[in-house]
């Protein structure tokens, strides 16, 4: 008689233990920070309020959101031209931070952004889910979520030998630094990879992500002690640092140039963040079918509050002075690799990163996760973001033989990708401004689309064109 093999995983309204949701929670924090931390270096925000507004903004989703979606918010990279036109139109380099100032101008755009979202929001929610699909098709989100995981491979592959916040580098061991940057990138990846495909056993296989990060961590450490190329260090612990620091904490300052600069990129996450909740609405299904439970989950029912969300987590951060930000995709990638789709996870992440941004012990270890394990992590993780969007279209079964599919997806491909890798920063320059290239192929994508939706209106059964 064959033991019947238990489907390990947790959906939305599911909770694990005390012990466990910790654990779980941790795991989505570390894949979230990288990237937040980069969005407050770019910028000139400050770093601690940053990843408290982070949590903040995450608590506030859930919340709002009636604890059903479980989506982390991150800072966004989308926003990083506007909100730069702002922050860098002084110079304030060698402070490392904006002025306060600067920072509360685009707390004002920032707080305006919100608005747009939850605006958006509030007009999906009076439409049915038939017709907002025609606007944002899956021929559009699909290939916005590959550019999206594909525009960031460069910096996954950068970041194995990116040695400066290495101290003690030198022109004699910097060759030794990079070569060993890529073994342990690669150590991480591949046990990253073994621990999420062959650790199958309850907690040890929800934390793949963690166990990598774990053996990259300690493969530095040995690496440091044997080379004295310190490859973790501990650079926020001085010797007159503080056990508990409030983070810098600022209110918004009218500025209609603020607004007017970044008001706009709001519009453009809408896809990405469309894309995200359909990329969960599959795999949440799935699970549930797994799991044989009879509940439904309809997470792509919910992208009306879904954006409202947003919003609100815009205006949150906005107030007290973080960028602007989105549902992160490496916590989609993280609950799709170990299934652990628990809101109350998420909810617990946002709580602790709010500890971690007051407690400097905590982020002194956060910060010392080297660049080089973070980049076997983000190989893995991006891939799969890129990957979902595959899945979307694969699920939603996009027919890539009909002209007017492969007009769109081929314009979001060659856009997205062309601007991210041919220009400075991923920034289109046309027609005076610095386009985002992701913004950019997200609003082509969808502009086409409309334009086949006015033909085929205009063109309909018992009109011919002349």
């Amino acid at each position: 008689m064959t033991k019947e093999t238990k489907t390990i995983g947790y959906l939305p309204d599911e909770n694990p233990s005390f012990g466990k949701l910790l654990l779980f929670a941790l795991q989505q924090i570390l894949v979230m920070f990288p990237a937040t931390v980069l969005v407050a270096l770019i910028t000139g925000f400050h770093v601690s309020t940053t990843i408290f507004a982070s949590g903040l903004a995450t608590v506030c989703f859930i919340l709002i959101t009636k604890k059903q979606i479980p989506l982390y918010y991150g800072s966004s990279f989308s926003y990083i031209t506007a909100i730069t036109s702002i922050t860098l139109s002084e110079s304030w380099v060698e402070e490392l931070v904006a002025p306060n100032h600067l920072i509360q101008q685009a707390q004002f755009g920032i707080v305006l952004s919100g608005l747009v979202s939850i605006g958006v929001g509030l007009l999906v929610r009076r439409f049915s889910m038939e017709k907002i699909e025609k606007v944002l098709p899956p021929q559009v989100t699909g290939p916005i979520a590959i550019i999206i995981g594909l525009s960031l491979a460069g910096t996954a592959l950068t970041d194995a030998i990116n040695l400066s916040q290495i101290p003690g580098i030198t022109e004699e061991n910097q060759a030794l630094a990079q070569n060993l940057g890529w073994v342990i990138a690669l150590v991480t990846l591949l046990a990253t990879i073994m621990f999420s495909v062959y650790v199958k056993r309850k907690t040890w296989g929800q934390i793949p992500i963690l166990l990598g990060l774990l053996v990259g961590y300690v493969l530095s450490l040995i690496i440091g002690w044997f080379t004295d190329i310190k490859f973790v260090h501990f650079a926020l612990l001085k010797d007159d640092f503080n056990l508990w620091q409030l983070p810098h904490f600022t209110l918004p300052k009218v500025s209609w140039q603020a607004a007017l600069a970044i008001m706009p990129i709001a519009i453009a996450t809408i896809p990405e963040s469309t894309a995200h909740l359909f990329q969960l609405d599959i795999y949440v299904k799935k699970l549930a079918v797994e799991k044989q439970t009879k509940k439904e989950y309809k997470l792509s029912d919910k992208l009306g509050i879904n954006l409202i969300g947003d919003g609100i987590g815009d205006m949150v951060s906005g107030m007290i002075g973080g960028p602007a930000g989105t549902n992160y995709g490496e916590n989609i990638s993280t609950m799709a690799i170990t299934k652990n789709y628990s809101v109350m996870v998420l909810l617990a992440a946002g709580v602790i990163t709010m500890i971690i941004s007051l407690f400097t012990p905590l982020s002194a270890v956060v910060y010392s996760l080297p660049k080089a394990v973070i980049s076997g992590i983000s190989i893995y993780l991006f891939g799969i973001i890129a990957s979902q969007g595959v899945t979307i279209m694969f699920e939603k079964k996009v027919n890539l033989f009909e002209p007017r599919n492969l007009a769109i997806i081929s314009v979001i491909f060659i856009v997205g990708l062309g601007g991210s890798y041919g220009f400075a920063n991923g920034l289109i320059p046309i027609f005076g401004i610095n386009a985002p290239s992701i913004a950019t192929a997200a609003i082509l994508g969808i502009l086409i689309n409309l334009l086949f939706l006015f033909g085929d209106f205009l063109f309909k059964p018992g009109k011919t064109a002349e």
